[in-house]
């Protein structure tokens, strides 16, 4: 099990101009090439017609040979493969109700990046160097990957704030089992504490975004409201600085989750959460800032694949499971606890903590989850990326 582990390894590197400039007109191509095969497969799917990832292939030659986008020879043909195989991914995450129908990349807003499987990459005593290129990648090596790594992808990116990353995905030995434990734990996820678990413990909210907003970010949105819209170089700096900001706050707030979520899996079995629907909650304006800058569907995340590395199992409870309202000392349920009662009184005499007893109430109710489902959803999964392509289209599917 553990030898199957897929890890993505993600370093930082500078690029010379030759390769900066290679890469920019390789992510140029890869959203053309994206953007185009959706196009053929939208109209397909208004005509009821059927596209498969074959098609939409053999249609990438043409376009090669003839028309506009000739210049898509100029770059490596390996990544404009593989943005046609994560659009048959995106479509198998649709007609399986996991995901909403795809949607056209921007080349303002969409993320800068393109794929290289092994055939146009080569990783040699630290050397990585790209196809269409003669210079390795100047990557800073900040961990060393598992030993005896064979890299199966490299995955080239660039964010907003102009910082410039190469992951690389391998499987990893080192990834175990982790011994059996005889403590479980119910976490409840809130916006005062950004964790509250059954043990009475609760895990203080950093509020990265809340931080920066008042300090920097608040000055610097307000500097690139006043710059003139189009693609001026003043605006152009002022958006660069605003976005460094933000990807301060998410790396911070990343490194936070990823050790919260580390401590919970290596420490319990099982893990019991509440299924809760995020998209659903921010679309009230009122506490959507708070809900996203918590990340409660990262941390979800985080649990759910580390869970499945290390043999743990996580029990996600129904969302309208009256966990707030029901006393885990002697199972009363009240009829109604406005949001601005922390604190509470059972008839039993037993006086609790909102969020902590919260957490109690669905430690209780995880046994159940696990043995008839208890109303709980399925947990979410992610296919195979490689299987998911060989899967045969469905009579609906363009």
């Amino acid at each position: 099990m553990s030898t199957h582990v897929k890890r993505a390894f993600t370093y930082r590197f500078c690029p010379t101009d030759a390769q900066a400039a290679e890469l920019w007109r390789t992510f140029g191509c890869v959203r053309k090439v994206y953007n185009k095969a959706l196009a053929a497969r939208t109209q397909a799917w208004v005509t009821r017609q059927e596209v498969t990832y074959r098609q939409t292939s053999a249609m990438l030659t043409a376009w090669k040979k003839t028309g506009e986008p000739a210049y898509l020879n100029e770059v490596s043909s390996v990544p404009l493969q593989q943005t046609l195989r994560h659009l048959q991914t995106a479509f198998t995450h649709f007609f399986g109700k996991r995901a909403r129908y795809p949607r056209f990349k921007s080349r303002k807003k969409s993320r800068r990046s393109a794929e290289y499987t092994t055939s146009a990459f080569r990783f040699r005593d630290g050397a990585l160097p790209l196809a269409k290129m003669t210079e390795a990648l100047d990557v800073v090596w900040s961990r060393p990957l598992p030993e005896g790594a064979k890299p199966s992808t490299a995955t080239v990116s660039q964010d907003a704030a102009g910082r410039w990353s190469v992951s690389l995905l391998c499987g990893d030995s080192s990834v175990q089992p982790l011994p059996a434990t005889g403590q479980a734990v119910g976490v409840d996820v809130g916006l005062d504490h950004l964790l509250a678990l059954s043990s009475g413990e609760k895990i203080a909210n950093p509020r990265h975004e809340r931080r920066d907003r008042t300090r920097r970010l608040a000055k610097v949105q307000r500097d690139l409201a006043r710059k003139a819209r189009g693609d001026g170089a003043n605006r152009r700096k002022a958006r660069l600085k605003a976005a460094e900001i933000h990807a301060r706050i998410a790396d911070r707030r990343r490194d936070t989750l990823h050790k919260i979520t580390t401590r919970l899996v290596r420490e319990n079995q099982p893990i019991v959460i509440e299924d809760l629907t995020v998209r659903n909650m921010v679309t009230n304006r009122k506490p959507a800032r708070a809900i996203s800058d918590a990340a409660w569907s990262e941390s979800r995340s985080m649990l759910e694949y580390q869970a499945q590395w290390y043999g743990r199992e996580v029990i996600a409870v129904d969302r309208w499971f009256p966990s707030s309202r029901l006393c885990s000392a002697c199972g009363t349920l009240r009829e109604a606890m406005p949001l601005n009662v922390r604190t509470w009184t059972c008839d039993c005499a037993t006086t609790h903590d909102r969020d902590v007893n919260a957490a109690n109430s669905l430690l209780a109710a995880g046994p159940a989850v696990t043995v008839c489902g208890a109303g709980v959803r399925p947990q979410r999964s992610t296919p195979d990326r490689q299987s998911a392509t060989k899967l045969k289209p469905s009579r609906r599917e363009p």
